[in-house]
């Protein structure tokens, strides 16, 4: 079985900052990229940023410099480092994995809501 478990989402003053984990356990075959995607109420899910192995990232065009992913490749942990939050940044963040496992390459965390008030 394998867990995906999210922290450190929260309320935040517009202007702040948060920073998001993502620890994997379990079984699993070797990661390939790992990411967060965000969810805002009555929008679809979408891609806020990826690494890959080689620290390869790829951000949305509404993050770029404002958020950092970051990954320990050891820990088999992804980050999300959130600066200058603005008020359309608000939604739930999953984390996502992209494994080798033939039967079962992808699995996301519950979700962390993120807040922030202006």
């Amino acid at each position: 079985q394998v867990q995906l478990v999210e922290s450190g989402g929260g309320l935040v003053q517009a202007g702040g900052s948060l920073r998001l984990s993502c620890a994997a356990s379990g079984t699993f075959f070797t990661i390939d990229a790992m990411g967060w995607y965000r969810q805002a109420p009555g929008k679809q899910r979408e891609l806020v940023a990826t690494i890959t192995t080689s620290g390869r990232t790829n951000y949305a065009d509404s993050v770029k410099g404002r958020f950092a992913i970051s990954r320990d490749n050891a820990e088999n942990t992804v980050y999300l480092q959130m600066n200058s939050l603005k008020p359309e940044d608000p939604a739930i963040y999953y984390c996502n994995i992209e494994t080798r496992t033939p039967w079962h390459p992808t699995y996301w965390g519950q979700g962390t809501q993120v807040t922030v008030s202006s």
